[in-house]
């Protein structure tokens, strides 16, 4: 998503880089600071709005009469802080670590992803790429930001009891070290609203596995065990598992574009393939993951757009945690410009063209990272 900068009032903080042998830094917090900066904690902020109001924004609103105390650009600010979640949540880092993650993000960049910052830091977290956090084009990717940030949080040895600016800075090597607290309670209650809205997202018990590598008891998207997909075990690629069905109370239309899209697994990725004649001897007949999803829906009479970037405006937007047979479901990018896109089938499962080299498959939805839901019906 490219930083709206344009008509905001921002001033630059020079920071002052703590220097660490072999150590990687991201840049010094304060990499910009909008004219709306706190100098003390937001302690007022009342939970069940901010939830009311992002909301909102998942659901699609513009963001015009969206009114989040310490968010200027909600629109464009909720949708990054959901990205740092789920990413969270697929990489199974408790609640704190979310917070953290959210309140550092809020400080470098004010959840921003940003194409500039001091020297040659980028993104959500004004990571930089001379300090070996990756390629520009990777540190702009939110998902690989935010994928980067958590694994650094966890090599941090008792992260878990520190307080949330010394775990912050523990990752960030800042010049102002202090200035993370300040977004503790936004953060606090940006994680709880958007963590709902993902199936059992919101049952983190903070502490819980901390640094023993074990699996919570909800899987990386929050479903219950046996809705996550995972009952089913390993599914070979290009198969159907063994005890699926499409759910009896599927949508009609639903029903038969699952049916077709399954008609098409094992057939080999394309991309910029029509999905038009997958099993035949011309492989840009085949599938690309959005075609898959358009030719599927086309045989039931529904028309959508060609691309991921324009198939995650189709229909009306859903909470991950109402997923029903049929729902769009998109990961990779970030919620406003996705990579990729299947197709929910019910029982925790989806299907998907994945990427070159590989074929139309089914694959459990605790494997996704989900930035948006769309229903087509």
């Amino acid at each position: 998503m490219k930083a709206l900068a344009a008509g905001i009032g921002v001033v630059f903080l020079s920071p002052i880089l703590i220097a660490g042998t072999g150590m990687m830094m991201a840049s010094s917090a304060d990499a910009v600071q909008s004219s709306g900066s706190f100098s003390s904690c937001l302690t007022d902020i009342d939970t069940d709005k901010v939830a009311e109001q992002v909301t909102k924004i998942l659901d699609g609103a513009s963001g015009k009469n969206v009114h989040i105390k310490g968010l200027d650009l909600p629109a464009e600010q909720v949708p990054n802080a959901q990205t740092i979640v789920a990413a969270g949540l697929s990489l199974d880092v408790p609640k704190k670590g979310q917070i953290v993650a959210l309140a550092t993000a809020m400080q470098e960049s004010r959840l921003r992803n940003l194409n500039y910052g001091d020297r040659d830091s980028l993104g959500l977290f004004q990571q930089r790429p001379s300090q070996g956090w990756g390629s520009a084009q990777q540190i702009r990717d939110p998902v690989y930001a935010s994928e980067q940030f958590y694994k650094h949080l966890l090599k941090v040895s008792g992260w878990q009891q520190m307080t949330v600016t010394q775990a912050a800075q523990a990752v960030q090597k800042s010049g102002l070290p202090d200035a993370y607290a300040q977004w503790e309670n936004l953060a606090t209650a940006l994680q709880d609203a958007i963590a709902k809205t993902f199936p059992g997202g919101g049952n983190d018990a903070d502490g819980k596995d901390a640094d023993q590598g074990k699996k919570p008891s909800t899987s990386t998207t929050g479903c219950a065990p046996g809705q996550d997909g995972s009952g089913f075990g390993r599914i070979p690629e290009g198969s159907v598992p063994k005890g699926y069905a499409i759910p009896k109370d599927a949508d009609p239309k639903a029903r038969k574009a699952i049916e077709w899209a399954m008609h098409q697994l094992g057939t080999l990725y394309q991309w910029g393939g029509s999905c038009t004649n997958s099993h035949g001897p011309d492989p840009m007949g085949r599938c690309d993951c959005s075609s898959l999803m358009q030719q599927a829906y086309a045989h039931v009479g529904v028309t959508l757009t060609r691309t991921t970037y324009t198939q995650v405006n189709e229909g009306k937007a859903v909470s991950p945690a109402q997923l029903q047979p049929g729902d769009l479901i998109f990961s990779r990018g970030s919620a406003a410009r996705p990579e990729h896109v299947g197709m929910y089938m019910g029982e925790g499962l989806v299907i998907e063209a994945p990427r070159t080299s590989k074929p139309v498959r089914i694959t459990p939805i605790k494997d996704w990272t989900i930035l948006a839901a769309r229903r087509v019906l």
